[in-house]
Order: C-alpha cells, then structure tokens, then sequence
C-alpha cells in the first residue's frame, strides 16, 4: 500500500470520529497512528515527502556560510518573505498545548496555514485537527532550519521561533544580507568560522566545508568577540591560565566558599617574580588575588581540556577542548567566558596541522593520550573569522535563522527569552 493511500485511510477513520468528544478524538488518532507506525510497509512508502524536508536536506550541503553564492541566495529568501509580508504573514498558532505526532487539537489548522506559508509544509497537506506525519516532517524541518532540535515536538522554544512575525524575520534576513557581503571577499583558501548566534564552527577548504563542529560561545555577559585573525599555534595537553575577570568573577568567590578548590582542580598560584604562594597565604576577601597568576596543571580535568588552539587577538580569547563535553547536547550554548569550545577538537587539530610535516591525526592522539606537553607551530597559519550571522541561506530555498543571543539585531523580540511560552 502506497503511503498516501494509507494516510488516506487512516484521515477517513478519524474524521468519522470528529463530532466525537475530544477524548474519544485523541484515542482514535492515536490508534491510527499506531497502525501507521506499525504497518509492514512502514520502511518502503514511495512518498518521498519526510525525506526530502527533513533535516537530511537541510544539513546535507558542504557549503560553507560564507559561501560567494550565501548573499544572492539570501536574497531570494527576502523576496520571498516580502511577498510574505504583503500578503499579510502568518498567523499566531495558540502556545497553549505541547503538540506532537498522533495529536488532535482545532489549533492544528492554523498550525498547518502558518508552516505551508514558510514553506515547510506541502499544501497538499490539507487543513485537518490531526497531528499526522505531514505536520511532523514540516515541524522538523522548521526546527532545523531554526537550530532546534528536530523531534517534532512542539514545544515552547518551537512556539516562539514561530510565532515571531513575518515582518521582523524580514529584517532578520536583509540584517544580516549586509554582514554576509561585508564577508564575501577571499577568506583564504583554508578557513575557520566561528558563528556565535549558531554556536557552530565550518572548518572550510577551497571554498567547501571539511569538517563542521558544535560549539560553547560567551555567555550574554562574557560575550565572545568579533573578530579575524589568524591561527598559528596548538598547545597539546595545555596548562590553563585564569584571565584576572575569570579570577575576579569566579576563583575569589569560590574560595571564599571552599578553600581547597584550587587544590582539588590542581590550580597553582604564582606570584609576579615566579615562586609558588600556598592557597591558605593569600586573603580571599579582598582582591588581592587579581595580583597573581591562576596556573591549572594539564590533565582530565583541566578546563582546557586535551586541546588549545590560539590565534593573535586582543581579548585574549582562544578556541579549546573541555572535559564537560556533556555541554555540547544542550540547546542553549552560551556558557563559556568568551572563548569558544569546539566538539571533536581533535578533528579539527588534525584539519589544521595536516600541512605541518609529522602531523597527522595519529600523532596528534599519540601525543595526547601520552600526557606530554608540546607546543605545535603551525607551518602555514589558517585565517579564523568569528563572525555574527543570525540568519542566512546556503541551500536555495531554505533560509536559516537563529536567536539574537547579543541583541545585535536591534529587535529586542529576536534576543533569546524575550518571549514568554509554554
């Protein structure tokens, strides 16, 4: 049976059901959805629909943000949201219930109307209360192109990336048109990009993407910083120094709580001749500390990580690994104090010094799992751009956009938590 066919069927019985109570509306979706799922056919249907929307086609590109096609493609998705906008948007899908596959709720046709007009939805799809397989595979795809996890739940942050209107999406996108032609020139012809708003990193070669990495950014008040620069060295096995705002901010206040916390993270005080200050010797009611050096010895727990990537900059900021690698899985990764860190580092450290003689990714675990400390100079420096793109297009089609985190935007409902949902 041809999955159309089935579905068919299966909207057949429920509407049969639809002047029943809502009770008895939800167990009768949710037992045809079960034959759904359940049916022999289930891995064979020749609708190709969920396929091709979902997040296989939007993450499946190797092209880069910075691509030289980015600013005409984003272009077109301004036409697009402009026709949008005069027609007169989308509308506002009620935030009052979590939906997902198998639900019945009379605010489902107004969900269906708001994900056909974006495009995520096939108008072919009808306008009926039932939660089915199209619906998911259009929110799926919504949430993929708004850096969500893609589980086709709707939920509170997939209610607010919603019911943001069509007219500041518009402003979104001709935004940051401008910041992606101010990068449209030669970037090199290896790079790296940081974009903050996504929290992701593009490991990028002769104008493809080799490698993409999730990524921890600056928290809202440790923001990382725009920059460009270069990359020239990988410590391997690093020593981590505390930069004095993370002493002022942080070790000052958890020592004052539990004196043995630079013990117990192998945190070493220095003073400014070089020797050595015991924990218990300095005051840590005042700011005295700001006059030494926070030294932490390489290992598991140093918040390095195995890892450190630097580049010339003046905010003394620099890309790392991190033993908390749990961080990586959550949707809000805006935790660090202005440095980034990168999710599989080591593969970006083998993609960086694959022109230096002698390293390879091999070496590179060798030398790590060793313990020893080396200083790895690069032989040709890589070009690093931490950039800040809220919203861009690199398959046609289909725009992308993510949370104000900075408030760079200047529209205060784009900036993360600025709306109230379920």
């Amino acid at each position: 049976m041809k999955r159309r066919e089935f579905i068919g069927r299966a909207a057949s019985l429920l509407g049969a059901t639809a002047l029943a109570s809502v009770g008895a509306k939800t167990a009768t979706a949710e037992t045809v959805i079960d034959r759904l799922l359940q049916n022999p056919n289930h891995g064979s249907w020749t609708d190709q629909f969920d396929a091709q929307k979902g997040d296989a086609a939007l993450n499946s590109s190797n092209r880069p943000i910075f691509s030289d096609r980015t600013p005409s493609m984003i272009e077109q998705g301004i036409a697009q949201y402009r026709n949008i906008v005069s027609s007169g948007g989308w509308p506002v899908v009620p935030a009052n219930e979590k939906l997902k596959l198998g639900s019945v709720s009379n605010t489902i046709p107004t969900l269906r109307k708001r994900l056909m007009i974006s495009g995520d939805l096939s108008e072919k799809a009808g306008s009926s209360e039932i939660y089915d397989t199209w619906v998911n595979a259009a929110i799926k795809r919504f949430q993929a192109r708004h850096g969500l996890p893609s589980d086709g739940v709707l939920g509170k942050f997939t209610y607010a990336a919603m019911n943001i209107p069509a007219t500041t999406r518009l402003g979104q996108l001709e935004t940051n048109l401008v910041r992606l032609r101010s990068m449209s020139g030669y970037l090199g012809d290896r790079y790296v990009m940081v974009n903050i708003p996504a929290a992701h990193i593009e490991a990028v070669e002769n104008g493809v993407v080799a490698s993409r990495h999730t990524a921890i950014v600056g928290k809202v008040d440790r923001q990382s910083p725009i920059l460009n620069s270069k990359i020239y060295e990988i410590n391997l096995n690093p020593y981590w120094t505390s930069p004095v705002s993370i002493v002022k901010k942080d070790i000052i206040p958890l020592m004052r709580k539990d004196p043995t916390y630079l013990t117990r993270n192998s945190i070493r005080i220095f003073a400014p001749d070089g020797s050595e200050l015991p924990p218990e010797t300095v005051d840590w009611n005042s700011d005295e500390a700001v006059k030494y050096m926070f030294r932490q010895d390489p290992g598991k727990g140093n918040a390095m990580g195995s890892v450190k990537i630097n580049f010339s900059n003046p905010h003394a900021v620099y890309m790392h690994d991190t033993p908390q690698q749990s961080l990586f899985s959550k949707l809000l990764r805006f935790e660090s104090s202005g440095c980034v860190r990168v999710q599989n580092v080591r593969d970006l450290v083998a993609w960086l010094a694959k022109d230096t003689p002698g390293w390879d990714r091999r070496q590179v675990e060798r030398v790590i799992e060793s313990g020893e400390r080396i200083d790895l100079k690069l032989a040709t420096q890589v070009p690093v751009y931490f950039t800040y793109v809220t919203a861009w297009a690199t398959t046609e089609g289909v725009v992308q956009f993510r949370d104000d985190i900075y408030r760079r935007d200047g529209v205060e409902e784009l900036a993360l938590g600025s709306t109230t949902t379920l």
